[in-house]
């Protein structure tokens, strides 16, 4: 029935993409889209005149080109724009439920339909439809931001479809979507980059309650008690000289390099070549070891 799985279980973490939506941003969105499924049941039950059902999944954030192979061909996928949020969004569901919808609203039983294009008669008959649940979707993310609807093409294939770069970030919404005895997976793709900032502003907004805090806080100690205990390479290092390719070949063992590094200036102490302290050489016992110092600008300013 379905083409993906809204199962648990570990997923791969792509460092690739740093950015992703919080656990707080999925319940915000899963609240919206849980409230356009009720309503949108609703509208094809009454309008189709046969039971339907349209129920949450799961709601992902995957690259565009990722969400476009998962489909399959042929589909009816609608281009939408939401405005005043920027970006195509696409509205999915297979062809043939789409079919089996306009069969009710003909009259007729439903049951098995052909994989063919949509005729001049059934295209604005699915038209109608897309834009009844549009208003759905446009009612459901009133919490969010308010969003003004218009439908755009309706492509079969969406191989065709190119509102986007392969690889850009999109939040995939997947339904159950059952007209009659028809059921396919019905999706809604959305531009991360367009939803992002409207779920940040609303986070901003929310109150969390003493158990979210306190749970909230314990996971930050967490954090930071294992940051402080993370092993780091420290190098202690002369300033640093340029010298010829050619230089550099020809060096053998006992040629002298100078360094042009000032007896009076300490040494840098860093970490990933950064300087986070200064230092001058010495040593423990029989172990080399460096004593802390105040940075030369401290010391001038003195």
């Amino acid at each position: 029935m379905g083409r993906r799985s809204g199962g648990g279980g570990p997923h791969p973490y792509d460092f690739r993409r740093p950015i992703k939506l919080s656990r707080e941003h999925v319940r915000t969105l899963q609240i919206a889209f849980e409230t356009y499924a009720r309503s949108g049941s609703t509208l094809l039950t009454s309008r189709l005149r046969t039971v339907s059902h349209l129920n949450l999944i799961a709601i992902e954030q995957l690259t565009y080109e990722e969400y476009i192979s998962s489909l399959s061909s042929p589909t009816v996928l609608a281009s939408v724009t939401l405005e005043p949020l920027a970006g195509t969004t696409l509205f999915e569901m297979s062809l043939t439920t789409a079919m089996a919808a306009i069969d009710h609203m003909l009259g007729g039983p439903g049951g098995p339909q052909p994989e063919r294009p949509l005729t001049d008669i059934e295209l604005p008959l699915l038209r109608g439809l897309l834009e009844r649940l549009l208003d759905e979707l446009r009612y459901a993310l009133d919490q969010l931001v308010e969003v003004q609807p218009k439908l755009g093409v309706i492509e079969y294939n969406p191989q065709f479809v190119r509102s986007h770069s392969p690889g850009d970030a999109v939040v995939v919404a997947s339904f159950e979507l059952k007209v009659g005895q028809e059921e396919c997976v019905s999706t809604i793709c959305m531009p991360f980059s367009s939803i992002l900032p409207v779920l940040e502003a609303d986070g901003a907004e929310t109150q969390l309650s003493a158990e979210e805090l306190a749970a909230r806080q314990a996971a930050r100690k967490k954090i930071a008690a294992g940051l402080y205990t993370a092993p780091l390479d420290v190098a202690v290092r002369f300033e640093s000289i340029r010298m010829r390719t050619d230089d550099i070949v020809q060096l053998r063992p006992g040629d002298v390099v100078p360094l042009n590094h000032p007896v009076s200036r300490p040494l840098a102490v860093t970490v990933n070549d950064t300087v986070f302290a200064w230092a001058v050489p010495g040593n423990q016992g029989s172990r080399l070891a460096c004593l802390i110092v105040p940075s030369p600008t401290e010391e001038n300013a003195e």
